[in-house]
């Protein structure tokens, strides 16, 4: 059948490839158990390339797909409409909006990201873990959120926000970080801010509260000084990017920290 070619497996057993060729692109569709399959998903293939009746609905942000009826892999539907609207191929499920793009994790849920970042996710296929996006990036898992700056244990309303209250609007300009360091959780006490430094070790420590993240983030960082000393653990300190050494040396040295974990850590 047009569109389709038989395969066989290492075992000997035969399956079917579908492929289309569209503006001078060969485009693989998919392997199939039987013919009829194969053949069903090209020249659906072929009805998505040259009809509009197959869309996005850039308002709903949702799809004409239908489960159970289409013969194409959603990720593939997805990937032609693209295609034939903006004229750019891309493998993932990515749709190309004026403003920014749509990427498509499944039927129901659509995430937002800037434009800039299209190279980046078309050549990384995003996968969900219970409620954690990851890509895996060079052998190791990594997740959306930390390409923002945000911290893998962060949590949202604490930690991040994000300020159109869309938790799949990834785009620079709704994500506000509230705290971006380790070991630190801001609190408002009698109308004035204040961040109180803990650590995890054997149970919850608190550091001490200070005036400024930078100097939450200094206990945090010296408390785990002490801690690796004794114990050997690495813990994942703070980079405060706006300290010089010198000036960081001189906080590290001045900031006072909780006197019941240090006698905590002696006794270990």
């Amino acid at each position: 059948m047009k569109g389709v070619f038989e395969a066989s497996k290492k075992d000997g057993s035969v399956y079917y490839r579908a492929s289309i060729t569209y503006r001078s692109k060969h485009i693989s569709l998919g392997s199939y158990s039987n013919e009829a399959d194969a053949a069903a998903a090209y020249e659906e293939a072929v009805q998505v390339l040259s009809k509009k009746t197959h869309r996005i609905d850039r308002e709903l942000l949702t799809s004409s797909y239908k489960k159970g009826k289409n013969k194409l892999d959603f990720d593939k539907y997805i990937s032609l409409i693209n295609f034939r609207d903006n004229g750019i191929y891309l493998k993932n499920p990515i749709y190309l909006l004026s403003a920014y793009i749509l990427y498509f994790l499944k039927e129901d849920c659509v995430l937002k990201f800037d434009k800039d970042d299209l190279f980046y996710y078309s050549n990384h296929k995003i996968m969900a873990r219970g409620g954690y996006l990851f890509v895996n990036d060079y052998g190791s898992q990594r997740g959306i959120l930390a390409r923002r700056g945000i911290r893998k244990h962060a949590v949202e309303g604490r930690d991040y926000r994000f300020i159109n209250g869309d938790n799949l609007d990834f785009r620079y300009s709704n994500l506000e970080i509230i705290n971006p360091y380790n070991g630190v959780r801001r609190f408002e006490k009698e109308g004035r801010l204040y961040y109180r430094a803990l650590i995890h070790i054997n149970g919850e420590w608190i550091l001490g509260d200070y005036t400024s993240q930078e100097a939450a983030a200094i206990a945090f960082n010296k408390a785990c000084d002490m801690a690796s000393q004794k114990t050997g653990k690495e813990f994942d300190k703070n980079y405060i990017d706006d300290l010089s050494p010198i000036k960081y040396a001189s906080l590290m040295s001045t900031t006072k920290i909780s006197k019941r974990y240090i006698e905590y850590i002696k006794s270990l």
